[in-house]
């Protein structure tokens, strides 16, 4: 019996119509996780409506979850949505280079501090802003938007708030939305719950590539989700000349909505180059302060022109309206605390060594690691990741598989991303050895030959 056969039920004569009848057999039962839908083609001929239609049935359905496309394996239901985070696996036996997580003794510890963020309640109907941090804030994001002629603050519970709520307020179910590849994890995760149609930009050494820009604004995207610096999980950052390249792309664009997202800030030794240029329209720059205050922090700052400034707002109304207070004034406590911000800039430093030193065992136990911007390695090996994260399991290491971040590109495929600036000095000497006789098992192991 073919998949047609199977489910003679699936009707319609609209992409709305299809995909809400395939919703109905899965919420039924009718359909399993597992099952595949009928070739498109096929199911196209059986209700008398164009090719396209059934494609559009079925991308609505993937963006919503409801199936999973296998290329020519088909579209098969979907089972229950496994969509990775940050903080990997933790309690895990093994050795975690998953977390993505900042080094919990280096994230300032604001005891004495307390004291100062307490005082008068906030009621309704105040300023949804802490005056003293709004006046610091502005300050910070005025020397990075130095050409814009306006900026208004709004403050969210982190930059993936922020990042949701501005793609809320701009775009409809099934709209374009340029995103790098490989991509964030959260970022991805938001574009899916969204509805939103990621289109992947490639990402090189110097940041997001100009052709992959100039090739997403000519398939009609409506918002752009950049990282400056620190790409997650590359490490690229933007330099000066790719920057100004993009804006260049960007000019005739104005209205699309650009959404930089600078986690790394304060702990960047990389400059900070924007993507907008003065006469863009509709742009936001976010900076969270959970790699340096600590994720638990819960905040970001978003600068962003005055339209999309107060579509921003009216997006938090219903329910956060703003973030507490007593957050705000203690990170406005810690940021301008002298002996805060020192701590910060070495805990950059740190990163930046650590991770520059495992690279170099890497590459001395032949494994071609580069040290870029950020929390961690973005490692080539040559084969398929996940090959080589099954072989570290057995050494006695987690790590988490490139492919998790992929989008269309076939190369983060056959790399890991690594936290490694938490590794002792034996501990990252042993992962070197380790991962070269991975890589050389998966590599044996493909080749038909014993391992």
């Amino acid at each position: 019996m073919t998949a047609l056969d199977a489910h003679p039920a699936i009707a319609g004569s609209t992409a709305t119509d299809i995909a809400e009848s395939v919703r109905g057999l899965v919420e039924r039962g009718v359909l399993a996780p597992g099952d595949a839908l009928p070739p498109v083609r096929a199911l196209a001929e059986r209700l008398g409506v164009n090719r396209n239609t059934v494609v559009a049935a079925y991308r609505h359905l993937a963006q919503a979850g409801t199936v999973v496309t296998r290329g020519r394996g088909g579209t098969l239901v979907a089972g229950s949505p496994r969509m990775p985070q940050e903080g990997f696996a933790s309690g895990t036996v093994l050795r975690d280079l998953g977390t993505g997580n900042p080094d919990a003794a280096l994230i300032p510890d604001p005891t004495r501090l307390l004291s100062r963020v307490t005082g008068r309640p906030v009621l309704y109907g105040e300023p949804v802003i802490d005056r003293n941090f709004e006046a610091w804030a502005n300050a910070w994001m005025r020397e990075a938007m130095v050409d814009q002629p306006e900026l208004r603050l709004t403050i969210t519970g982190g930059a993936s708030d922020a990042i949701e709520r501005l793609l809320g307020q701009s775009l409809a179910r099934e709209d374009a939305v340029a995103v790098e590849d490989p991509c964030f994890l959260s970022t991805m995760n938001i574009l899916r719950l969204g509805g939103y149609r990621a289109v992947p930009v490639p990402v090189d050494d110097e940041g997001m590539t100009v052709a992959g820009l100039r090739a997403a604004l000519d398939a009609g995207v409506r918002a752009i989700v950049s990282t400056p610096r620190a790409q997650n999980p590359t490490g690229a950052s933007l330099s000066a000349a790719r920057a100004a390249a993009l804006r260049a792309e960007l000019a005739a664009h104005p209205y699309v909505l650009v959404v930089e997202d600078d986690h790394f800030s304060l702990l960047s030794e990389r400059p900070f180059h924007t993507i907008v240029g003065p006469d863009h329209e509709r742009w936001a720059l976010i900076r969270s302060v959970s790699k340096f205050l600590g994720p638990d922090m819960c905040l970001a700052v978003t600068a962003s022109d005055p339209e999309t400034a107060a579509r921003l707002a009216l997006r938090l109304s219903p329910g956060t309206t703003w973030v507490s207070h007593l957050l705000q004034r203690l990170a406005h406590a810690l940021l301008t605390d002298d002996a805060v911000r020192d701590d910060i800039r070495r805990a950059g430093a740190h990163y930046a060594e650590r991770n520059a030193a495992v690279a170099q065992l890497l590459q001395d136990a032949g494994v071609p690691a580069h040290a870029a911007d950020g929390l961690n390695l973005w490692v080539p090996l040559g084969v398929p990741a996940r090959a080589v994260g099954e072989h570290l399991m057995r050494r006695g290491w987690l790590a988490r598989s490139g492919e998790e971040f992929v989008l269309a590109g076939e190369d983060a495929a056959q790399r890991l991303r690594l936290t490694v600036h938490d590794l002792t000095d034996a501990e990252a000497t042993r992962l070197a050895s380790d991962l070269s006789a991975a890589i050389d098992a998966a590599r044996s192991a493909k080749a038909g030959q014993p391992s």
